[in-house]
């Protein structure tokens, strides 16, 4: 779908239909809804009064003009109470008119800023959530299956300003908000493919046509180098399966000669559980056990566009872990990157593993930040449902950027705590640590054993495994891969690039 801003009058707007709102309460529209009711001879009032159209959060009101302005559609979007619409809210909202559009076999239209007029929020923050929420909440992953010939998409959506001063500033925002959008989509779209189709050699192969289409740099270590550098932890995960393993690095060139931040992502493509086998419930989702590495190859897509005055790199190491009489069994000892031994204690536990070695090597690249992404615990989702992803660092001042970029995005993080006593959960009697330990703060321990493995730089560890995949539709999320937290991600990397860590 086209975004684009144009200076006009909504009530002249040449389209299918144009959108306009109403907070719950007003009995009176004002601002874009009042020009329109003034054009449709009071219809909308008229209805407000009969309580046809009460403003809720949600409530969608299709009206039909007759000819009394350009456009034959008018949709009211309900907003709400008025003490509590935010910018999350624009975003949700943008999605569900967009999906309304489709239903009814609309190809273009045109709406308002909604939250830019009595609401009082920043107007290009709403531009840009408009075009986020659209392109989000229209997504879909159907390239499987047998073309619909009923099938129907949304063609353009055009905002509209009132204002001609503000249009340039709100171009620029509802660009980025499409940028972002197209990144989270391209993140769904990974981890979406089905596990014999987005293999290792498979995912390697879309980062490096991403990279080589966006003008990033890029280079993919296959077994026998990650064998050389030492990777062994990484291999160990690979060593159960038939299909070889890659480990992708991709790099933007924005910061002249500072130091590349780092964000690396977990890239297990399918994840049985290896020996510690799964149960078969819900082993149907562990496709997407490459969501970490899916979102900060598809964060670094939007960085090319956006062009932030920054050097980053990210690291992904992909494979697959399967059982097999190849495979790392309970009781085995790796070797990291960095040295230190791992007692495995539990194979399902692989996604450190891999990630123990992506930090070693990006310690050894000197990158600084390093953030980490990966559906790591089945604990963090105990811990925080399906809301929040959890935060993990020993860094307040980074950990504050992030909780600014998760906000922003509406990408909600929650922090949790990283108390020294927590450590010795990781303790092990034969190596230098374990990759499992008690049932009780699973969550925390993985985050401890990551920690074994950045040294003492800025470090922070994202665990999204309770948030990476939708049961259901709502807002911005459809059935399937949120895409989370990509546009979180893009956030952080944008202001690092304005102010970096000090």
């Amino acid at each position: 779908m086209r975004v684009t801003v144009e200076s006009g009058d909504i009530t002249k707007a040449e389209t299918q239909c144009v959108v306009v709102n109403l907070f719950e309460g007003v009995t009176a529209p004002g601002g874009g809804t009042g020009a329109l009711d003034r054009a449709l001879d009071g219809m909308i009032a008229e209805l407000i009064a009969s309580g046809d159209i009460r403003g809720k959060a949600g409530e969608l009101t299709l009206l039909h003009t007759f000819g009394k302005i350009p456009s034959p559609r008018v949709l009211v979007a309900g907003l709400g109470k008025s003490g509590e619409f935010t910018v999350d809210k624009v975003r949700d909202l943008s999605a569900n008119v967009a999906r309304f559009m489709r239903a009814r076999r609309i190809a273009g239209f045109a709406t308002i800023t909604h939250g830019a007029g009595i609401a009082g929020l920043d107007a290009a923050a709403c531009a840009q959530a408009i075009a986020e929420g659209a392109l989000l909440g229209l997504y879909q992953f159907d390239r499987h299956k047998k073309t619909d010939e009923d099938a129907f998409d949304v063609q353009a959506m055009r905002i509209v300003e009132h204002d001609h001063a503000k249009v340039a500033a709100l171009e620029r925002a509802a660009e980025r908000g499409v940028i972002a959008a197209d990144a989270a989509n391209f993140a769904r779209d990974l981890a979406n493919e089905p596990g014999n189709v987005l293999t290792p050699t498979e995912f390697a192969a879309r980062a490096e046509t991403m990279a080589r289409e966006a003008g990033l740099g890029c280079k993919i270590f296959d077994r026998e180098e990650t064998a050389k550098m030492g990777m062994s932890s990484f291999l160990g995960v690979a060593q159960g399966s038939a299909q070889p393993p890659k480990f992708i690095m991709l790099t933007y060139h924005g910061g002249g000669e500072a130091k590349p931040l780092g964000l690396v992502g977990k890239g297990i493509t399918f994840d049985t559980g290896g020996i510690s086998i799964k149960p078969n419930e819900g082993m149907q989702e562990m496709k997407g056990d490459m969501s970490g590495g899916g979102a900060v190859i598809a964060a670094m897509m939007a960085i090319a566009r956006l062009k932030p005055k920054v050097n980053v790199t990210a690291l992904v190491p992909a494979t697959e872990n399967m059982p097999s009489g190849t495979a790392i069994k309970p009781t085995d000892v790796l070797r990291a990157m960095n040295g230190k031994t791992i007692e495995v204690t539990n194979t399902d536990a692989e996604g450190r593993l891999v990630l123990a070695d992506a930090l070693c090597y990006a310690v050894q690249l000197d990158l600084s930040p390093i953030v980490d992404v990966a559906t790591l615990t089945g604990a963090i989702s105990i811990a925080l449902g399906n809301v929040a992803y959890g935060v993990f660092s020993p860094d307040d001042a980074l950990v504050g950027r992030i909780e600014a970029a998760s906000q922003a995005a509406g990408e909600k993080c929650w922090r949790l705590p990283m108390f020294s006593e927590y450590k010795e959960l990781n303790k092990s009697q034969v190596a230098d640590v374990r990759n499992s330990g008690a049932r009780g703060a699973g969550s925390i321990a993985a985050a401890f054993f990551l920690r074994e493995f950045v040294d003492d730089r800025p470090w922070a560890h994202l665990d999204i495994a309770g948030v990476d995949f939708s049961d259901a539709e709502k807002g911005v999320q459809v059935k399937g891969s949120t895409g989370i937290p990509v546009r979180t991600l893009i956030n952080l990397v944008l202001g690092l690039g304005e102010q970096p860590l000090t």
